[in-house]
């Protein structure tokens, strides 16, 4: 399944709109305004909460929860490395995905036991803010698009945090 992340240009808070290759709006993302560290409410284009996304303020690295009905989903790390950026998605199980690619291009995979399962290209909408998502039958869709907001939430403080420093 294809979908399509925009991020709301004038809104409190990050707000992002999820719509499927047809343009139907799929998923909303509530970013709650003056809070401490990120908070968004990943929602269904009726406005239910599915998951809730949530910044941890206390770690060495960019570390995000998924938390479904109450209880921690799983995590989105931002992994230590050298020369790239590289994040991990930490399921329960064995089955954690491994993100990897041009974050700041938004050209990335995500993998799962040695297989690509989502792709996320910005070519398609390279005039707009947007980005699209290509998921895999049968993976957890709501997962890897929390994981992309995420993965969009850090790259937009580092760069919030670049600027500050060379202003």
């Amino acid at each position: 399944m294809t979908f399509r992340i925009k991020e709301k240009f004038w809104s409190w808070g990050n707000d992002f709109s999820i719509q499927d290759a047809e343009g139907n709006l799929c998923y909303y993302v509530d970013g709650k305004a003056f809070s401490w560290g990120d908070k968004l409410s990943f929602q269904d284009a009726n406005r239910n909460e599915l998951a809730f996304i949530s910044q941890k303020l206390l770690s060495w690295k960019p570390r995000y929860q998924i938390i479904i009905d109450g209880s921690v989903f799983a995590e989105v790390v931002k992994e230590w490395t050298w020369l790239r950026k590289k994040f991990t998605l930490d399921v329960p199980g064995p089955n954690d995905y491994t993100i990897d690619g041009s974050f700041w291009q938004h050209e990335f995979t995500f993998e799962r036991s040695g297989r690509t399962v989502a792709r996320v290209s910005k070519k398609l909408w390279s005039w707009t803010d947007s980005y699209g998502v290509d998921i895999v039958e049968g993976e957890d869709e709501v997962a890897v698009l929390c994981a992309c907001i995420v993965i969009d939430q850090v790259l937009h403080d580092e760069r919030s945090n670049h600027s500050s420093v060379n202003n």
